[in-house]
């Protein structure tokens, strides 16, 4: 694995702007600060620096030579709404909010690859590092595309990764076609006729049609959707009631769905629907479903998945290098800049070797070891898919 000396002098710098984000972690579409670090840093680096889509996202872009290809390379910029047990000197110092997902890191590291791209010129087009927000819950890739983004900054093709702490270091994993899930929500509502719970005959209980409903969702997967279509039907929530001896009057159930194929999309909020509605019906009841569709489905294009895959193993060897089964069933909205532009999306192994968390764990850490390895392949990329005459 080769690390250029430009990197390695810069990892204190890399690991200090890391942990600095860290310690100031921000909710999506709420990283003011953090986009002010990375503006101050890029401009230093002599990058014409666009601030404002997806309203705190940015775009640094750099141009060398007289190439008209160009490339985007994107990095997620924000915190959870977790509250961090890891003990760390530079843990999160505000309460609720913490960097569990690594994206402090995927920061750190393009930071680091635009100080390389800056300072070697090896290239010959235009660069384009996205730094997006609100990856974990507002969609910011999707209102970036939506504001323009490529429009005002073309692309020939865009890539993005993510760091894997299960994963052995420095090992990639990719895969052709669908690599993360389409992701949905249910929210159920069972409307009965609450009363006293030492009189159920004078009411209509939500609670044991929620139960029925519950159970009969069980039976969505298992024999309405095709055994290999990867499919996840997860019942996350249900309230209702207050005390033993009041039976309420309605219920709430929430749902999350996840697929791969837009028709199995298409029929998992039917029978969602249906069942909810049939099951109250036959107990008597109403019931109300708002379904909500939020991030498609991430889908690899071949020839981009091919160029990572051949690049990653000329720098990092055959044996750090591995095309995935199966696509994982999370979900990342990286999902609408490939549907708008070639790219690939893919997995950077960050494995210490100990007692790694994994990601959304509050006790989750980002590996700092992998900053000059995702750094130096950012580096690669742009500068074998913009190759200087």
């Amino acid at each position: 694995m080769t690390i250029h000396t430009t990197l390695l002098n810069s990892m204190p710098e890399l690991v200090a702007i890391r942990r600095d984000l860290h310690e100031h972690p921000e909710l999506g579409l709420e990283e003011v600060r953090t986009s002010d670090v990375i503006a101050r840093h890029l401009e230093s680096y002599g990058y014409k620096v666009t601030r404002g889509l997806a309203k705190t996202g940015l775009v640094a872009t750099l141009t060398n030579g007289t190439g008209r290809r160009s490339l985007g390379i994107r990095a997620d910029i924000d915190a959870l709404p977790i509250h961090e047990e890891t003990g760390l000197a530079y843990a999160s110092k505000t309460p609720g909010k913490m960097h569990a997902c690594g994206h402090d890191g995927h920061t750190a590291m393009l930071l680091g690859a635009a100080k390389a791209i800056a300072e070697r010129r090896n290239f010959d087009g235009t660069v384009h590092l996205i730094f997006q927000p609100a990856e974990e819950n507002f969609g910011g890739a999707k209102i970036m595309v939506e504001e323009g983004l490529f429009e005002k900054f073309p692309c020939d093709a865009v890539f993005a990764l993510h760091n894997e702490p299960n994963l052995p270091f420095g090992q990639f994993a990719l895969r052709e076609g669908p690599i993360m899930a389409a992701v949905d929500e249910a929210r159920i509502t069972v409307n009965g006729v609450g009363g006293h719970g030492a009189e159920p005959q004078e009411t209509l209980d939500p609670i044991v049609c929620g139960a029925s409903i519950v159970m009969a969702l069980q039976t969505i997967v298992s024999r309405n959707i095709h055994p290999l279509d990867p499919t996840v039907v997860t019942v996350g929530s249900f309230h209702a009631g207050s005390a033993s001896n009041i039976i309420p009057s309605r219920a709430e159930i929430v749902v999350g769905i996840r697929s791969f194929d837009p028709a199995v999309r298409d029929e998992l909020e039917r029978r969602i629907r249906l069942i909810a509605e049939r099951q109250a019906e036959s107990y008597g009841m109403s019931a109300a479903v708002n379904y909500q569709r939020f991030y498609d489905a991430t889908v690899n294009h071949k020839a981009e998945t091919d160029l990572v895959r051949d690049l990653a193993t000329r720098f990092a060897g055959a044996d750090k290098v591995v095309d995935l089964e199966r696509p994982f069933m999370g979900s990342e909205d990286f999902a609408y800049m490939l549907k708008a532009r070639p790219g690939t999306y893919f997995f950077l192994g960050g494995s210490t070797g100990g007692n790694d968390r994994s990601l959304h764990h509050p006790g989750y850490n980002f590996n700092d070891d992998l900053l000059p390895v995702g750094a130096a392949f950012w580096t690669e990329l742009a500068e074998h898919y913009l190759r200087a005459a």
